[in-house]
């Protein structure tokens, strides 16, 4: 039988450095060591009681288990009040849609942006997705450098005119996983004139937004006057509300921009199952004080991290937003999967090596927040038994 062909494409997408992970994970655990898992940001807090009650309520009423084909009423108008009393964004209805989840919704947005030889601008490092959304539109991607010396913001007035010129869209991450820094005000209020000039469509990954640091307060980019005429942003309920398995997330801004996502995903999609639209207005509609407690814990946890590992010697900067921290490997390593795998064999502490977010985040780490401190703590005295950052 003649092997199997299949995309082209597919020769672009190694095996997730997650899967790879997992694996040295599990055989590690069979080994009987016990491991400390900071890799994955996935939370570890439970959604709130009352977010759970109404996915379970509406659960019980069989007419919700049909198409939901449009986002109900109650969550139009529930975004619309998150944004205004969060943000003092005004949305009318036309400018916000549900997506399956931001990972899905930058997977696919290109593809009613783009067509195959446009130029897409996308963070370098960055989380991986932001590159593959646009490829899987066959966009040409164009990395942008976010470097220490430059405070991790994109260099607008260093980048190629000619690129420029065939630039359809950028993509822009602040608090950016994986290197925790945030955006001041500033840059903001020159990335809308310059995306303006360029003609050049924003999109703001605004995932953290509620998971920042040392009284920071995080922003939409929407609050930016103009915005509106050439950005949207993805709002996701995945980590500030612990709702991860119900994939939502939305698409808010430009309506142009808008109308185009809703009608290229009216042919592939039938809409959020209505319990999760339902769970989704209960969180967006109640209390805050969950939010800001759980964020007040992560950076209980940041302190612990960060705090403890530089303490070994690590160069570790204290993280400014997201469940991450982000690290420079010691000296003595030839790159960071190299010191990745051995942290694991010798500590039981897992991370994820940063060179898997792009070419700039070689001979870096990524850590995620999501231990207790003390579980934190224990890993730390693990790494200092080791002898590793000595």
């Amino acid at each position: 039988m003649e092997t199997l062909q299949f995309a082209d494409r597919m020769k672009d997408y190694e095996e997730g450095i997650f899967q790879v992970l997992n694996e040295k994970k599990d055989e590690a655990q069979r080994q009987g060591k016990k491991i400390y898992n900071l890799s994955v940001g996935t939370p570890d807090f439970p959604p709130a009681q009352h977010v759970m009650d109404a996915v379970i309520e509406a659960a019980k009423k069989p007419e919700n288990y049909k198409y939901a084909l449009i986002d109900i009423p109650e969550l139009v108008e529930a975004v619309q009040k998150r944004y205004a009393d969060r943000y003092g964004v005004r949305l009318e209805k036309d400018e916000l849609m549900s997506v399956y989840g931001s990972q899905e919704g930058i997977a696919h947005i290109c593809l009613s942006l783009c067509n195959p030889g446009d130029v897409v601008l996308v963070p370098n490092p960055g989380y991986p997705i932001f590159g593959i959304g646009p490829s899987l539109a066959g966009a040409d991607i164009v990395t942008y450098d976010l470097t220490e010396e430059n405070h991790y913001l994109p260099d607008l007035d260093g980048m190629d005119e000619a690129v420029l010129a065939r630039a359809k869209c950028m993509i822009v991450s602040y608090p950016l996983n994986p290197v925790c820094r945030t955006a001041p005000d500033s840059f903001y209020e020159k990335l809308i004139p310059w995306a303006i000039k360029h003609q050049i469509m924003i999109i703001h990954d605004n995932a953290y937004s509620d998971i920042i640091y040392d009284g920071r307060i995080g922003k939409s980019i929407l609050r930016i006057p103009r915005a509106g005429e050439i950005a949207v942003e993805f709002y996701s309920l995945s980590k500030s509300y612990n709702y991860t398995g119900a994939r939502v997330s939305f698409l808010v801004g430009n309506r142009e921009i808008v109308a185009a996502f809703k009608k290229l995903r009216s042919q592939i999609d039938y809409g959020t199952f209505l319990p999760v639209q339902y769970g989704a207005v209960a969180a967006l509609t109640g209390p805050d004080e969950m939010v800001k407690e759980q964020c007040a814990e992560y950076q209980r946890r940041r302190d612990a991290l960060c705090g403890g590992l530089r303490r070994l010697g690590l160069q570790i900067e204290d993280s400014e937003g997201t469940m991450f921290a982000w690290a420079k490997i010691p000296e003595g390593y030839a790159d960071d999967v190299e010191f990745v795998m051995q942290l694991l064999e010798r500590t039981g502490v897992l991370c994820t090596p940063g060179s898997s977010f792009g070419s700039l985040g070689k001979g870096h780490v990524r850590f995620a927040l999501t231990l207790p401190v003390e579980v934190i703590e224990e890993a730390i005295k693990a790494v200092e038994d080791s002898g590793m950052l000595r």
